[in-house]
């Protein structure tokens, strides 16, 4: 009787895993050769056997502890949001992020080590896109772009104002700490913290609720000053690798028309997707099954062609997401919608929860930081004082051009709303500790101004929300009488606007829907939605919204009626 040893038949699982199983089944296939099976002289001893049950840990270890980390967190949630007393004051973002803390002090105890850390490429390519993709497609257009002036003011001058300031006065301020790092590093640093994260404002305004014209400048800020964030923190990684001393005045013109290069380029890119999606779109009429694939793909596309190309990813998949909706949504089918919809909100929020726990995690790990009193006490200080400064200045000199200006409140909780998280921390954790030596500080430093702006600032906005009285967004939905005299009266605007000779905003905005109706829509709308009037249309819309209320209101009425009838059967049982 043959002996065959049983690594030959169970060969260790690599990452390829057909080859494995050709390889043991060529164990199985192949005889002995000669003397092979004999062992201490005796060739019919048998050691070893086929294994109906075998423990693979080492092969479903990752997939198997992240899927049981998200179920953990999924019953987190179940839990957290049967307090409403509890989810009132706490964000969901700092439960999480509390989560994540005691996940990883289970397993540093466990193993004496972090095996388990937020990886920039995990965070950039696959968490970051569906949040953006989620934010951009759903984004309110005509909002969005009400407010863009504001928004570019903020993202771009602000941005650049925040990140110049906290770098050169962290650079003064460095004889109160022990780090030693030269004024390159400072402003790379300075670039990296003052990036207001989209995952992080996302996180909480949405909770809060605010009005929606401060949630959409506040946002739109985060999402566009990823521009300015990534060309800085690129202009400065290029100084310190050939050093200062070399820097020619050249180069700064280049980091100049790079930022120019980058955050066009990234919104070209993302529009060239945008049509190509609303084309595609027209001719699925007979394959409804494949239209949430393709919203998918091309948008996700975007933000990988945007990186391929370093352009700014984020702006490309905002305007994709912001180009492709209305014509999208018009061509697939109710089904369709609702699966991207439904789609995209599960994956959004399965990444959000994702980066917050492993936010959490990655704090526990000492090996990857140092600390610093003076470093992260000044940053706190700077990232806060600077920002308050830079919107009163900004918001000063843009209410001089606005119709409805933005007062005292909105400034408060603008400058109460620069939220710093993973992008902050994924941008440090990138940084080569061989060229910048005061890396593990600067990522400790990361850590506590993303937990205290996440999880302090989180935990008290709403509170300053309710004190400074700041008017709330509302659910109603705008009535078809609304929407006709909204747009009678944006043509009013625009026919005012060429009697007085000014080429304004309403006037350009009609221009843009004149060229929309006579070229874009007869090129990307499918025929049957194009010859439809606008009023027609908009009469569709609200009446397949009413229907949706209606029916939603129903069943919260027969909810509450059960729960009503149950109640003289629960208080018998007492």
């Amino acid at each position: 009787m043959c002996h065959w040893d049983t690594a030959q038949l169970r060969p260790e699982r690599g990452r390829h895993g057909a080859s494995d199983v050709a390889v043991a089944r060529s164990a199985v296939e192949e005889p002995p050769g000669p003397g092979e099976g004999e062992e201490d002289g005796n060739p019919h001893h048998h050691g070893g056997g086929y294994r109906v049950v075998q423990w693979e840990w080492s092969y479903v270890q990752t997939p198997y502890i992240i899927a049981t980390w998200l179920l953990l967190a999924s019953v987190a949630k179940i839990l957290f949001h049967f307090s409403q007393r509890f989810t009132t004051v706490v964000p969901e973002s700092c439960m999480l992020i509390l989560l994540g803390l005691v996940l990883g002090g289970v397993v540093l105890i466990a193993n004496e080590k972090q095996l388990y850390q937020l990886e920039p490429a995990l965070f950039f390519l696959f968490l970051l896109p569906t949040i953006v993709g989620d934010a951009g497609y759903f984004m309110p257009a005509r909002l969005f772009f009400d407010n863009l002036g504001a928004i570019l003011t903020y993202a771009v001058v602000g941005t650049l104002w925040n990140a110049f300031c906290t770098g050169f006065c962290l650079y003064a301020a460095k004889l109160l700490g022990r780090v030693q790092a030269d004024l390159m590093d400072f402003l790379l640093f300075g670039a990296l913290i003052s990036a207001v994260d989209p995952v992080a404002v996302l996180a909480v305004f949405e909770e809060v609720h605010v009005n929606d014209t401060l949630f959409i400048i506040v946002f739109g800020e985060s999402l566009v000053n990823d521009a300015v964030t990534v060309v800085l923190y690129k202009v400065y990684i290029s100084f310190v690798e050939v050093g200062v001393d070399n820097v020619q005045t050249a180069d700064y013109f280049k980091g100049v028309a790079s930022f120019l290069i980058v955050s066009i380029g990234g919104t070209l890119v993302g529009l060239v997707f945008a049509l190509i999606l609303g084309f595609i779109t027209r001719f699925t009429k007979k394959v409804r099954i494949i239209e949430p694939l393709f919203v998918f793909l091309l948008v996700y596309l975007a933000y990988l062609t945007a990186e391929l190309f370093s352009l700014s990813a984020i702006l490309s998949m905002t305007f994709c997401g912001i180009g492709a909706n209305k014509y999208v949504e018009a061509n697939i089918s109710q089904k369709s919608r609702t699966t991207v919809k439904y789609t995209m909100k599960t994956l959004a929020s399965i990444a959000e929860t994702i980066i917050f726990i492993f936010l959490g995690i990655s704090a526990v790990d000492k090996s990857k930081w140092a600390w610093d009193t003076g470093l992260v006490s000044c940053t706190l200080v700077f990232i806060f004082v600077f920002r308050a400064a830079g919107v009163i200045g900004q918001t000063w000199v843009l209410n001089r051009f606005r119709l409805v200006p933005l007062d005292k409140i909105d400034q408060v909780v603008m400058s109460y709303g620069g939220l710093r998280g993973a992008v902050a921390f994924a941008l440090v954790v990138l940084l080569d500790g061989k060229q910048v030596k005061a890396k593990d500080y600067f990522v400790a430093t990361t850590i506590v101004v993303v937990f205290f702006t996440v999880m302090f600032q989180g935990l008290t906005i709403k509170p300053l929300v309710d004190w400074l009285k700041v008017p709330r967004s509302t659910n109603r939905k705008p009535t078809i009488n609304e929407e006709i005299h909204e747009r009678a009266f944006d043509h009013t605007l625009a026919a005012v606007e060429d009697i007085a000779g000014l080429q304004g905003y309403h006037h350009w905005r009609d221009k843009w829907e004149q060229f929309d109706k006579n070229y874009l829509s007869k090129l990307l709308l499918r025929k049957s939605v194009y010859r439809k009037s606008e009023l027609w249309e908009a009469y569709q819309k609200i009446n397949i919204r009413d229907a949706i209320s209606v029916i939603d209101q129903v069943m919260m009425t027969s909810q509450i009626c059960d729960d009503a009838l149950r109640w003289p059967t629960d208080v018998d049982m007492y």
